[in-house]
């Protein structure tokens, strides 16, 4: 029973992380249009329902609350658009932190 939940497990995050690499494909170019570079796209689930897609952006010379505000703008109808997730989540996003 045990070797199924994780095979179960195994599956459902091969499946998240194909969902994350398409929706990091689809905002990377418009992104890109403004200098924008993703760092990351990461799926966390904290206890019950509670879900975040986080998404972590960067610039070459650092990337300011004006440009997430940006970011955020472009990725939102693009996720709208595609649709990949179907639980409910919060959408974060933020800057990489330098040193990283």
């Amino acid at each position: 029973f045990e070797v199924g939940r994780s095979l179960l497990y195994l599956l459902l995050g091969g499946i998240m992380q194909s969902k994350l690499d398409s929706i990091k494909s689809y905002i990377t170019d418009p992104l890109k249009e403004k200098d924008i570079i993703v760092s990351s796209v990461e799926w966390i689930t904290e206890g019950k329902n509670n879900n975040t897609l986080k998404v972590v952006l960067d610039k070459v010379n650092g990337i300011d609350l004006d440009a997430i505000v940006e970011a955020t703008n472009i990725i939102n109808p693009i996720l709208d658009e595609h649709d990949l997730i179907a639980e409910q989540y919060t959408l974060e996003v933020s800057s990489k932190e330098r040193g990283e």
